[in-house]
């Protein structure tokens, strides 16, 4: 085993130190209840985050460890398809929308379901 090293590895306020003696300085942001990437497809969140900076050079790179789930997007389902399903149904708007978005916006989908 080497000087200064532990079972995990080197030291951490050894690490610390030497990192600072590169340019390299380590924050944590201890107060975070939630982190949230939104993406074209949907959202990521992460709660309960444990969050790392390291700036080094002028540039913040973020680490994030947590609890992870993903959210897909919902597509948004047109006023116009909403009233066709309840005029060919005659389904109230509430449940045309949801027959809607049960069936991810199909309206032949969502007259079939409404209309059994």
């Amino acid at each position: 085993m080497y000087p200064g090293m532990g079972r995990g590895g080197m030291n951490p306020k050894k690490m610390q130190g030497m990192m600072k003696q590169l340019g390299i300085e380590m924050i944590e942001i201890d107060n975070a209840e939630q982190v949230v990437i939104q993406t074209t497809d949907g959202d990521i969140i992460i709660s309960n985050p444990s969050i790392s900076i390291m700036r080094a050079q002028g540039v913040d790179t973020y680490q994030i460890n947590g609890d992870v789930k993903k959210v897909p997007k919902k597509a948004a389902i047109p006023a116009e398809d909403v009233r066709l399903v309840c005029e060919q149904t005659g389904a109230s708007e509430e449940a045309a929308r949801k027959a809607l978005e049960e069936n991810n916006g199909d309206l032949a989908e969502a007259i079939l379901a409404l209309s059994l």
